[in-house]
């Protein structure tokens, strides 16, 4: 009988008896109640019934409170093969049920097979960037709010001329008569070619799929006639069923950039909720999502370094269905590139704001930093010796200085 397995962390007075209230959990989220039943109906519900796993003490808590960790099993005869079902049977009235957190989800390889993963994942995107042996650079359209398509595009331009690998919109550029959905496709597509034709180099463009929840498959098929390179998806406003059926639908060959918004009401109590690598690595990744954004544990939102790192391996770590694009984020500059690559390695992707945005020598400058810092890194060229060669790194370091390790030995600026 197939099982999926529920990891949760309970916040309780260590004078609860937490292997009653783990039992409880296990039959009232499967059968309701046991021993009341007659022997013929517990022989025909057995195989309905939730079954606890273990049951582990983690850690002390304040005021009298402790952490435990539970494990329950639940029959996957109990629900059909979609997510939403998944959540509600394992945590839909539990959450609301005391401090119960939802920590990690494992699936049967039976259910696996249900959900599509990403479409390109980091192989599809590096094979259509023809760059390997690097993390990818991104950064983001700024200040969009009443900005017409003549700054957009010229916004674009300058970020493409600065060798960054994508730009994305930003995740409050909704529909505007200023800056249309099809016409962001089709005017930036155009200005990528130009600059693609003048540098050699190639950037991807993610346009922001948004409106209505029925409309949205609609608008991504009209995307994908019009050539769009990727959409960005503020899947957390919407729903991870309906990232899904973008990814698993035929007519929408797109990477899906899976945007972090709205998640912080799910994931930022210790009690409370999901963990961080559940929702943003685990379950983004089995829903679909090609890139998945996430605050760095060192930028302006920054995350506790545990919960990044978890996010990270989350989306990377060999599973059976493709890896994910992990892109830490918030308040990233270029003097941070050396950290960010020894943390989270080659297979990720740095995404800069103002990092880009606000160089002393505008966006071409910053993105030209970003990739300075990185090729000092990766050929092991001293960070003073590159910013020497590099006026455009020397200013971002003059500007926003270097994060390092505190047990490195140079000046660290935070």
């Amino acid at each position: 009988m197939s099982e999926l397995l529920a990891t949760y962390v309970l916040t309780h007075r260590e004078d609860e008896d937490i292997d009653r209230k783990a039992e409880q959990i296990a039959l009232g989220l499967t059968v309701g109640s046991w021993t009341d039943l007659p022997q013929l109906k517990q022989e025909q519900l057995k195989k309905h019934k939730g079954r606890v796993v273990h049951v582990k003490e983690k850690t002390a808590a304040e005021n009298g409170f402790i952490q435990s960790e539970l494990m329950i099993a639940y029959p996957e005869a109990n629900f059909s093969a979609d997510i939403p079902a998944v959540l509600t049977t394992i945590f839909g009235k539990l959450s609301l049920d005391g401090k119960v957190k939802l920590v990690d989800i494992n699936f049967s390889a039976s259910f696996k097979r249900s959900l599509p993963g990403p479409m390109f994942g980091i192989e599809g995107i590096r094979k259509k960037l023809n760059v390997y042996h690097r993390p990818l650079l991104m950064s983001i359209f700024k200040g969009v709010i009443g900005r017409d398509m003549a700054d957009l595009k010229e916004q674009l331009r300058l970020q493409a001329l600065g060798g960054v690998d994508f730009i994305k919109d930003d995740e409050i550029l909704f529909e505007s008569p200023l800056a249309p959905f099809e016409e962001r496709i089709t005017e930036g597509k155009q200005i990528l070619k130009e600059t693609y034709e003048e540098t050699g180099h190639r950037t991807l463009y993610a346009v922001n799929l948004t409106g209505r929840t029925f409309d949205l498959k609609d608008r991504a098929k009209k995307a994908t006639e019009l050539g769009a390179d990727a959409l960005l998806f503020n899947v957390f406003a919407y729903g991870l069923d309906v990232m899904q059926s973008l990814a698993e639908d035929p007519d929408i060959h797109l990477p899906i950039m899976a945007h972090p918004a709205v998640s912080g009401a799910f994931t930022t109590s210790p009690e409370y909720g999901f963990s961080q690598s559940l929702l943003l690595g685990k379950l983004n990744r089995y829903a679909g999502a090609d890139l998945s954004l996430f605050p760095s544990p060192y930028g302006s939102v920054a995350l506790p370094k545990e919960d990044a790192l978890g996010i990270y391996e989350a989306c990377v770590k060999e599973d059976t269905v493709q890896q994910t694009f992990p892109v830490p984020s918030a308040g990233i500059h270029p003097g941070m590139v050396p950290l960010l690559i020894k943390d989270f390695g080659f297979d990720h992707v740095i995404n800069a704001g103002g990092g880009i945005h606000g160089h002393p020598r505008g966006a071409i400058g910053g993105g030209r930093a970003f990739r300075s810092m990185m090729d000092a890194v990766l050929h092991d060229v001293p960070v003073e010796e590159k910013a020497s060669s590099c006026p455009d790194l020397k200013a971002a370091l003059d500007l926003w200085g270097r994060i390092v390790e505190e047990n490195e030995k140079t000046n660290s600026v935070l």
